[in-house]
This record gives C-alpha cells, sequence and structure tokens, in this order.
C-alpha cells in the first residue's frame, strides 16, 4: 500500500508467509482490512500504530490471533517490528500492553530485569534490560532464540549488535551474552521451528 514500507528480515513463503519485518508507515497512510490467518505480532518501535480497536504508541506490544482482522494506519507515522503467520492455532489470547507501564521484575543475574510479556506453550516473550557490564553465563536454546536489539548494544561471543540488530539463534545453539554499555532487547525463546503446545 502507499507509504507503507517493508525491510524484510525472515521470510518463507510468498506474499502470505511466515515472515518478519520491520514496517514502516508513513504519516497519514493506511493497509487495508486484512485477516491473520497465522497469526501477527508486534512491537511498536517509533511513533503510534493504530487499528480501529485503538491506537498504540511506542513500546506497545500487540497481539492479534489466527483468525483475527483490521485495517491498521497511522496518522503521524510510525514503524513497527512484526511477525506474521508463527503462532500456533490454539493460542488464541489478543493481547494490547504498554510496556511503558509494565513493571520490571528481577532478572537471573545482578544487572538483568526482566518483562515478560507472553507465553504460551514452549514460547516464551519478553523485554530483557542489561545494566552497563552485566554478563550472563553461558546457556543454550534447546527450541531457539530471536533478539531484537531495541536500545543501547548486546554482545555475545560472536558478536556485537546494536540498537536496530536483529539476530535468531537456531535451536541447539549456545552462547555468552553480556553488555559492556547496556541495553534494551525484546527476546523470543521456544518458538523455533513452531511452537510447541
Amino acid at each position: 500500500m502507499a507509504g507503507v514500507e517493508r525491510r524484510q528480515l525472515d521470510r518463507n513463503g510468498g506474499e502470505v508467509a511466515r515472515a518478519t519485518s520491520i514496517v514502516r508507515y508513513a504519516p497519514g497512510s493506511c493497509f487495508e482490512r486484512h485477516d491473520h490467518g497465522g497469526g501477527e505480532e508486534l512491537l511498536v518501535l517509533e511513533g503510534i500504530f493504530s487499528d480501529e480497536q485503538g491506537h498504540y504508541p511506542a513500546g506497545c506490544y500487540l497481539r492479534n490471533p489466527a483468525g483475527s482482522s483490521h485495517a491498521p494506519f497511522s496518522v503521524g507515522g510510525c514503524i513497527i517490528f512484526v511477525k506474521l503467520h508463527q503462532m500456533h492455532p490454539a493460542d488464541q489470547q489478543p493481547l494490547v500492553i504498554d510496556t511503558e507501564k509494565k513493571t520490571w521484575l528481577p532478572g537471573l543475574v545482578g544487572g538483568l530485569e526482566v518483562m515478560p510479556l507472553h507465553a504460551f506453550g514452549s514460547e516464551n516473550v519478553a523485554l530483557v534490560r542489561w545494566a552497563p557490564g552485566t554478563i550472563f553465563q553461558p546457556h543454550s536454546h534447546p527450541a531457539g532464540e530471536e533478539i531484537l536489539v531495541i536500545e543501547g548494544i548486546f554482545q555475545d561471543e560472536y558478536g556485537t549488535y546494536p540498537a536496530g540488530s536483529w539476530l535468531r539463534n537456531p535451536p541447539g545453539s549456545v552462547h555468552r551474552p553480556w553488555s559492556e554499555a547496556g541495553c534494551t532487547i525484546w527476546v523470543k525463546t521456544g518458538h523455533l521451528p513452531a511452537t510447541l503446545k
């Protein structure tokens, strides 16, 4: 649609596909009403994303389950991180969380704070905030891990990932993450190759 651009991060299929993208809405742009056959998950990164159900400013996390539909738009423009056709069909809980108003919880090590966003079956989604100098122990991801760096710089033994970086670690992968400067990341685990009920 005019004024709606996407940067593909991952895609498996044609136009209707299992896909992960960054989508940018120009001010005043809209997208035609459409169904989410495999569900839609999104995080508003900048601006205000809207549909007929409401207005969602930066920091809002939304889940529209399989079978839902909407007609999104943005009056002032926005950027969203969006995942399509990646929900378990039994995961039917619509969700809207304003992460700017939700409480952070202590993480597993000092310097980490966690904000749980969603859990279903083997899948877990959260925001994780790393204080500068935080180091996490080496660990594995039996069913994979996906990370979007929202702020700061995230690191592990394989690289340095500034804000805007997207990582996917396959099932069975192992790493030892840290952050010298501090960072905030969106993290999903337990969903590769598919969420198990």
